[in-house]
């Protein structure tokens, strides 16, 4: 049957230009599209015991690892989601990922997923990074972000707070960890109407549990 309504994002919007490269507005972080050059980082990142239990997924190899980045960069060809590297914008270590999952174009929604690796945390790197990403989001058409994240991880909801995400309620028992189903919070973005769109930038202090969004 015809759809009566039209998309809020025109489909081949995003890939018509590629993968942008995205800058905090302090200019110390950049979120990279990701490459294979990162596939070592990532398989480290997924060595840490919180990540993991936080994300209830596991990474054994640097095979695996690079599988993910296809992934990730297949993602974007399909207009169904979008994963940044976060980087130290001056020497490119890796620090995190960012990322726009279940990309509804008709609708205009996404989920925001996110880690940040441990020698990384404690420094604002998750909300920096998040409201690069939000920013961006928001700007080409984006109407609703919503992020959820265990009741338990407190570490991902003060980050959600600090990047502007207000609480909007908790989905009881609705997401499987390792140990049990768990309530979610969730927070979300909507559009401003008089939001400025956004210009792209190309380029060529919580705990353990800092940005350990379930995905």
């Amino acid at each position: 049957m015809p759809i009566e309504i039209k998309h809020v994002i025109t489909p081949g919007t995003l890939t018509r230009t590629p993968q942008p490269t995205l800058r905090t507005p302090d200019g110390e972080l950049a979120l990279q599209a990701p490459a294979l050059s990162h596939a070592q980082a990532v398989h480290d990142a997924f060595q840490d015991p919180a990540l993991r239990y936080w994300h209830a997924r596991s990474m054994e190899s640097l095979d695996e690892a690079r599988a993910w980045v296809v992934e990730a960069q297949e993602g974007w060809r399909r207009e169904k989601a979008a994963q940044w590297i976060v980087t130290r914008a001056s020497d490119g270590t890796p620090l995190g990922r960012m990322a726009l999952r279940d990309m509804n174009l008709l609708d205009g929604l996404a989920e925001i997923g996110y880690w940040v690796m441990p020698q990384a945390r404690g420094q604002g790197v998750a909300p920096m990074a998040l409201t690069a990403l939000t920013d961006w989001a928001l700007g080409v058409g984006f109407h609703r972000l919503d992020l959820e994240h265990s009741t338990r991880n407190e570490a991902s909801c003060r980050v959600a707070l600090k990047a502007g995400y207000p609480l909007e309620g908790t989905r009881r028992s609705s997401a499987l960890h390792t140990d049990g189903w768990h309530d979610m919070h969730v927070h979300v973005r909507i559009q401003d109407a008089g939001r400025t769109p956004w210009t792209p930038v190309l380029q060529g202090r919580p705990s353990d549990a800092e940005a350990q969004k379930h995905s």
